[in-house]
């Protein structure tokens, strides 16, 4: 079977091409959504449908006949089988979907016209061919109606062709499209394990909702969901039979072979093979998920990405790769796919930054778990096997690679009980499909999703005003439900047409204040945003009854609202100097702004400096006592990220968007697209004060800071503190540092004096343990129990003992001190001559302090934790040496 007998395509084309089509079909088109999930029970993106959860559901509606994507994924389910022909960690997942707009058969009619028509891929008729679910003679007939033979047309299993969201919910089955890769290949007909015939699209016809019971019944409307493996028909029309041979791969594999000097041959059995498609696709997955903004960790997704950013450098290292080189691959998947994908160019400096800083740290690990590794094998005997559990823990807690643990194993002439580990492995993946498998789904309607379907989205009047009169009441829901009307002391959300009150959103929190009219009066004590664009304010009836239909007068708390806008404006300052003074790599990850007080965390690599830190508030600073004027603009959205506005990760923009500035148009000191309130001049903030700067975690950190009435009221606090002390020092507040050196000094000149006493020749403690000194003939023993002596300061006491006895002589002492046990033996060369041996007198009594040690015959130490055992300890000493 000839291998030209259609055309060729780039990735690129035929990503352009398959969404153009299905634009041209009518579908709206939409950018990749985030590999972080809106979904909190996905960890990752892994479908293209994952963005449309709430259309499937119905709680959203579309207004187009359906929509197309291209979308991001990330699957590490079978990670260990990534490398392999077949496997990809990283994918781009091509797809058309429908809900309730466009119908089964004009799915199976387009599907067919893109595959086989000459404008698009054109691939031959008769190397195509189809599953359908068993019972599916829809499907069979509508692709027979398009020309496919029934000889073409595969009937399979549950298993394999009918698709469910999980035990109950969507469901319905569906049908895929396989091309024949030749006889060269294994596999006998569509769905086998073999190779030869390929799936590359899959079109799911969810059009059932099964019940507890098993039933079926029919959904209000049909959907369609289809997906295409990129990379897969990128093999394809390129003639090739590996998602590691088209274009994309290819070129990573290149680099890869360059990097390390090794060739590349495409073989299974390879090692280096295997490391340079490893190399390949571990480096574009992570990437992607830096530009998405995650970041390492120890859970979560940051855990998949740390795994897989450790696992391509540990690859490097057996392809002889030297020294840190994993931005390089980073750079060429920018320039490869960064046109279509802007989000991994505009965050390069981010995505360097973290995998340099993970490069350097996993190295510092491998090193850790080599010497673990090496101390558990110094305890196996000669051809002993290490245990799995043992390898296990290096692999889960340390990130140290099972391949590498069994290599240096071997080189030592150990095994590893593989069976323990893989029970080990399988014990972790089953506790990680049992939180994946939890419904996934949920209520699939709520109220908020009903009031969508009748009610426009409430509309936001509070940028200009605090106060807006005239609103009406479109809607009022008491835990969950709907009710036409509260009364006074109930509990209440309310949904205005429009309002001046801000929903809590983007860190922001939301407003409170009043709702009145004639007789009726409620307090909003929150204020939220809710599904379907609904602005929700959080009430108490205070009097009168409420009813939907009743216009009333917003009216938000000025006060709040005034010191809310101050440190959201602070925000925006401090991430532009974070910037210019860390570096571009600075991105927002999280924030919290409230009345009193501001949060920011961001992506940074060590902890900021003290210098740093007053240069970045005094650009803060500088912005306020510079009275900088804060304009916001209203426009499209890729105009705003021409402007250079900066956007947040994960933030979901429409097409038209506000653009917050702070200072001159031409060069403003920050730009971002923002929907919450500001200040009016930077001026308002008064001045701006960082509380403290922490870790949250690897790769991030957080500043807390004041502005306006929070700054004073926290420099008055400080203030007054100092006030106190220097009351408590007696003295002026400008001299209380002076005070405090001069009491530091008082205090180490008063230990001094304080050490003298207790282990000098004027101590009591020393006069008592010379008083009971024996005589042993050749040299005197003084065995002696010291109280609130250190150790260290053991060595003090023998010193003097030593100088006052002034001849041949021992000493076996012991104290404690803060809890602990010290236990020193010392001796002059006279002493040991005559039999004394400091080292074994420690020996054989630390024990009895709960501890060990041991030295030289002329001085040995040992510490402990158990000090009612020092009586003891002392007197097996005494008998030891016969005194």
């Amino acid at each position: 079977m000839s291998t030209a007998d259609y055309k060729t395509m780039t990735t690129a084309e035929i990503r352009e091409d398959f969404l153009k089509f299905f634009e041209g079909k009518g579908c709206k088109l939409y950018p990749s959504s985030s590999l972080i999930p809106e979904d909190p029970s996905l960890l990752l993106a892994n479908a293209g449908m994952n963005q449309f959860k709430e259309y499937y559901q119905g709680t959203k509606t579309m207004k187009e006949i359906g929509a197309t994507s291209c979308q991001k994924c990330l699957r590490t389910n079978d990670i260990d089988n990534i490398g392999d022909a077949r496997h990809l960690s990283f994918f781009e997942m091509l797809g058309n979907f429908s809900f309730g707009g466009y119908t089964k058969a004009d799915a199976i009619a387009w599907a067919w016209e893109f595959i086989t028509s000459p404008e698009h891929l054109g691939l031959p008729k008769d190397r195509l061919y189809m599953t359908v679910f068993e019972d599916d003679d829809e499907a069979v007939e509508l692709w027979h109606s398009h020309g496919v033979e029934y000889d073409h047309i595969s009937r399979l299993g549950a298993d394999d062709n009918f698709w469910a969201a999980g035990p109950t919910g969507p469901c319905g089955p569906c049908s895929e499209i396989y091309f024949d890769q030749g006889p060269e290949f294994e596999g006998e007909k569509p769905g086998d394990d073999g190779d030869r015939y390929l799936e590359f699209w899959n079109l799911v016809f969810t059009q059932y909702d099964r019940q507890e019971d098993g039933s079926m019944p029919d959904l209000p409307h049909r959907n369609i969901d289809t997906g295409m493996g990129l990379e897969r028909m990128a093999a394809i029309m390129q003639h090739k039979g590996s998602n590691y041979e088209g274009d994309v791969m290819t070129s990573l594999i290149k680099l890869g072979e360059s990097l390390s000097g090794k060739e590349y041959h495409g073989s299974s059995k390879e090692p280096q093979d295997k490391s340079l498609r490893i190399l390949a696709d571990h480096s574009r997955a992570v990437t992607f998920m830096i530009g998405d903004g995650i970041l390492p960790s120890n859970e979560g997704r940051g855990y998949v990405l740390r795994r897989l950013l450790r696992r391509a450098v540990y690859h490097g290292r057996l392809l002889g790769i030297e020294g840190a080189f994993l931005t390089k691959y980073a750079h060429e998947v920018e320039r490869i796919m960064g046109e279509h994908y802007s989000e991994i160019v505009t965050n390069k400096a981010l995505i360097d930054g973290i995998i340099t800083a993970e490069e350097e740290r996993f190295g510092a690990t491998l090193n850790a778990g080599e010497a673990m590794l090496g101390d558990e094998l110094d305890k196996l005997a000669e051809g002993a096997v290490l245990p799995g559990e043992v390898a296990f823990k290096l692999h889960d807690t340390y990130g140290f690679p099972i391949d590498l643990t069994r290599e240096i194993a071997e080189s030592r002439g150990h095994k590893v009980d593989m069976e323990a580990f893989d029970r080990e492995m399988d014990a972790q993946k089953e506790r990680a499909r049992a939180t994946a498998n939890r419904d996934a789904w949920g209520k699939a309607n709520n109220v908020w999703a009903a009031l969508s379907d009748r009610l426009s989205a409430s509309e936001f009047a509070g940028y200009d005003s605090d106060v807006l009169d005239g609103c009406e009441v479109v809607a009022l829901v008491r835990d969950g439900e709907e009710v036409k009307d509260a009364h006074e002391g109930e509990k209440v959300e309310v949904v205005l047409d429009r309002t001046t009150f801000y929903g809590e959103m983007g860190g922001q929190v939301g407003d409170t204040g009043r709702l009145t009219a004639e007789g009726v009066e409620l307090r909003v004590e929150d204020t939220k945003h809710r599904e379907g664009g609904f602005i929700a304010h959080e009430c108490e009836v205070v009097k009168g009854t409420v009813a939907v239909g009743d216009r009333v007068e917003a009216s938000v708390d000025h006060g709040r609202r005034e010191l809310i806008r101050r440190n959201h404006t602070a925000t925006h300052l401090l991430d532009a100097a974070l910037k210019a003074v860390l570096g571009e790599h600075v991105s927002q990850a999280g924030s919290l702004v409230a009345p009193d007080r501001l949060r920011f965390d961001f992506t940074h690599f060590e902890s900021v400096t003290a210098d740093e830190l007053s240069r970045i508030e005094g650009l803060v600073n500088a912005e306020i006592f510079a009275a900088k004027p804060i304009v916001t603009k209203v426009m499209g959205l890729e105009e705003a990220k021409a402007s250079g506005a900066v956007a947040l990760f994960g933030e979901k923009y429409g097409d038209v968007v506000r653009v917050v500035s702070v200072g001159t148009e031409d060069k403003p000191f920050s730009r971002e697209l923002c929907g919450g309130t500001h200040a009016r001049n930077t001026a308002e903030l008064g001045f701006f004060k960082i509380v403290s700067e922490s870790s949250v975690g690897s790769n991030s950190r957080r500043i807390e800071a004041v502005t306006s009435a929070g700054a004073l009221e926290y420099v008055d606090e400080l203030l007054a503190e100092m006030d106190e002390v220097a009351s408590a020092l007696k003295c002026r507040p400008a001299d209380v540092l002076a005070r405090v050196e001069q009491l530091k000094d008082e205090r180490a000149e008063a230990e001094k004096k304080l050490k003298a006493a207790l282990v000098g020749g004027s101590s009591n403690q020393v006069a008592d343990a010379l008083k009971g000194a024996s005589d042993m003939g050749a040299y005197k023993l003084v065995v002696a129990h010291l109280k609130g002596i250190s150790g260290k300061e053991l060595r003090n006491v023998w010193d003097t003992l030593r100088d006052k006895i002034g001849a041949d002589c021992a000493c076996v002492l012991a104290s404690e001190a803060d809890g602990k046990v010290a236990l020193l033996a010392a001796a002059t060369d006279g002493a040991v001559s005559a039999g004394f041996s400091a080292g074994n007198v420690v020996k054989e009594i630390s024990g009895l302090v709960g501890g060990r040690g041991g030295g030289r015959p002329t001085m040995a130490q040992a510490g402990g934790k158990d000090a009612s055992g020092i009586d003891a300890a002392l007197d097996a000493a005494k008998k030891l040496l016969g005194a």
